[in-house]
């Protein structure tokens, strides 16, 4: 997953959705493309298994869900992405 700026003028302070591609790849399909951070969903929970990024697969309507790490949450929260998180429940 990466993160590229469809301006190239100037600097942003702040990424615009619109502006921010991430680039990724269909594990079904083996299809790359570019989505726009309103086509990705970022799940983050209190465990490694409980916190993953999912899109559908635009070339074959796939559902994807896949891990998210430090730096790809970074890169999705800093992209605009929206960001569920999840709860444990208390004992």
């Amino acid at each position: 997953m990466t993160a590229i700026s469809s301006r190239q003028t100037g600097p942003v302070p702040v990424p615009v959705s619109d502006a921010v591609q991430f680039r990724a790849a269909c594990p079904d399909c083996r299809q790359r493309f570019e989505l726009a951070a309103g086509a990705l969903r970022l799940a983050i929970g209190a465990s490694r298994r409980t916190t993953f990024y999912s899109f559908t697969c635009p070339a074959c309507g796939s559902a994807v869900r896949k891990p998210a790490g430090e730096r790809i949450i970074e890169l999705l929260s800093g992209g605009g992405v929206r960001t569920l998180r999840l709860h444990t429940a208390l004992r």
